[in-house]
């Protein structure tokens, strides 16, 4: 038996025996009530709980809010990280808005959470200028 080509829902190519997992997410501004766009996103792995973070893939919301093209954690991944830049956006609405300030409450929005081999992880950011949000999406 031999494996063959697939895509993921990112549109990474791999074997179908490829177990790795995945990880897609999306920003949506629950102020303004619509998706956010141009959030700087990092994905991070890391193979063990006490392990060091390792820096896999940067990438930025679509006008969508969605974050396409993340890949493939490596294997041996427990562990993975989503870092949201959202001061900029968070910045720019308050002054659209007549803020003073002019800054953001949280400049960022990290969120860790556990993986297993051969599952797929959409974990949504649900966001406004003094809260936010995140779950496991479907």
């Amino acid at each position: 038996m031999s494996d063959h080509l697939t895509s993921d829902e990112n549109g990474e190519a791999h074997t179908s025996g490829d177990t790795r997992a995945s990880v897609s997410t999306h920003v949506l501004d629950t102020s303004a009530g619509r998706p956010a766009a141009a959030i700087g996103v990092e994905l991070s792995a890391r193979a063990s709980p006490d392990a060091a973070w390792s820096v896999h893939a940067r990438a930025a919301t679509d006008a969508d809010g969605r974050c396409t093209g993340l890949p493939t954690l490596p294997a041996g991944t427990t562990h993975a990280r989503l870092r949201f830049d959202v001061g900029p956006h968070l910045a720019a609405s308050s002054e659209r808005a007549g803020g003073a300030d002019g800054g953001a409450f949280f400049p960022e929005v990290t969120v860790a959470f556990a993986v297993a081999t051969g599952e797929h992880y959409h974990v949504p950011l649900l966001l406004n200028p003094f809260g936010y949000s995140v779950y496991r999406g479907s």
